[in-house]
Formats: structure tokens, sequence, C-alpha cells
């Protein structure tokens, strides 16, 4: 899941470069909530982990 937060990222820089506002703004807005989402089930994982230990 990081890794698509990642692309997107890039998707968003390249169109910022490019002069692509709207498709740059809409790439980042998803980059930035694959990045949380995947944030959130890390840290789910880790307390679930700990719990079974």
């Amino acid at each position: 899941m990081l890794r698509w937060a990642v692309i997107f990222l890039v998707i968003a820089l390249i169109a910022a470069i490019l002069g692509f506002g709207g498709i740059a703004g809409a790439a980042a807005e998803i980059a930035k909530i694959i990045f949380y989402i995947f944030v959130i089930l890390l840290v789910v994982s880790l307390i679930l982990n700990a719990i079974q230990k």
C-alpha cells in the first residue's frame, strides 16, 4: 500500500512540474489518503502483534 502512495506522489510531482494543477492536487490528495490508511493499518498491526505475544 505504501508503494501506491509513492506512485501517486510521483504522479503529483510530475503533473505539478508540467503545469497540470488539478491532476497534481488530486494525485497528492490520493497519495495522502493512502499514506494515512497505511499508517493506521501499521499501528493496528503492531498493537495486535504486541497483544498476541
